[in-house]
């Protein structure tokens, strides 16, 4: 499951490092679903960065790996 969160984060960060930012994979709890990132860059300090975590990260990441539940910042 690791993997396959990590190919589709390859999906996002493009857009993420166009804007000065970047997204780092901290854990995958393969048991409740729930993966662990870390926005660095501009992103760590963006007003922004809840949204782009929920409704662009966490989306892209539900529909590539059925078994993700949410997506948490760290």
């Amino acid at each position: 499951m690791k993997e396959r969160v990590e190919q589709a984060l390859q999906h996002v960060r493009p857009a993420l490092q166009n804007d000065g930012g970047d997204v780092e994979l901290v854990s995958v709890d393969e048991e409740s679903g729930v993966v662990h990132v870390r926005l660095v860059g501009a992103c760590g300090g963006c007003p922004m960065s809840q949204m782009t975590l929920k409704q662009g990260i966490e989306r892209t990441l539900m529909e590539a790996v059925p078994e993700v539940t949410s997506v948490e910042s760290v």
